[in-house]
């Protein structure tokens, strides 16, 4: 699968906040045995978020986090972009969410914040912690939540805990060898498909390093690929060490 994380919010692209979404649901993901595909940033623009959502969409394999946009406010454009993109639809009324609204705020609830229920059809609600208005999913794969960290990330954790679960368990071998990141790109140009890749030049002022990582999912396979670089680095007489 391949999980992407929408982060939305023009208040941290002009620097009025930090972004506290990437590096959670980072760490939460490789504890589970997963990694983020890609990453977005976005200003609240009606556009733009929804044309990010129709590429993610538009892969057949995605999962998806989106934080933010889903308040009462003007600027709060989630709900209606995710009805259009993901289920061709305008939002409806889901009515445990209204009810809970009522419960909360009673007669504050109208004339603005009765409209967080409205969500795209066949929504699921994300229990929020704090305040219970809830975030949504869809799909079991597209999942939408508040910009606020302490309201989002226990949903995270449930997310990534009960719905994804454990992956299957993928393993790296790295080495950082005496040589330039040019001297490996023969066998580069060589690997596998199903290994991925990672090769980061190191500078330095006396010599030239590389470390270079493979990672995948098969160990016998990805061990057979490695040893080619390990095999080669010794013909070349190059130093190097596994890390």
């Amino acid at each position: 699968m391949n999980i992407y994380v929408v982060i939305i919010g023009t208040e941290i692209l002009n620097g009025r906040r930090k972004d506290k979404h990437f590096e959670y649901i980072k760490e939460v993901l490789l504890t589970y045995g997963y990694e983020i595909y890609a990453s977005f940033v976005i200003k609240d623009d009606k556009k733009l978020i929804e044309n990010i959502y129709n590429l993610v969409k538009n892969d057949k394999n995605s999962i998806m986090f989106s934080f933010g946009g889903i308040g009462s406010t003007p600027d709060d454009l989630t709900r209606e972009i995710a009805s259009k993109v993901f289920k061709n639809s305008k939002p409806i009324r889901h009515e445990n969410f209204f009810q809970d609204i009522i419960e909360k705020f009673g007669d504050e609830a109208y004339p603005h914040r009765i409209f967080m229920a409205d969500l795209p059809p066949e929504a699921k609600l994300l229990k929020n912690p704090i305040n219970n208005m809830s975030g949504f999913y869809l799909d079991d794969r597209y999942f939408f939540m508040p910009g606020f960290p302490q309201m989002s990330h226990p949903m995270v954790d449930d997310i990534v805990k009960n719905i994804l679960g454990k992956n299957i368990k993928k393993h790296r071998l790295t080495l950082k060898a005496d040589t330039s990141e040019n001297t490996l790109i023969g066998l580069m140009k060589n690997t596998p498909k199903d290994i991925e890749l990672s090769s980061l030049p190191i500078l330095t002022k006396t010599k030239k390093e590389v470390e270079l990582s493979l990672s995948g999912y098969d160990l016998e396979n990805l061990k057979k690929e490695f040893k080619k670089y390990t095999d080669f680095l010794k013909r070349m007489d190059i130093s190097y060490k596994i890390i």
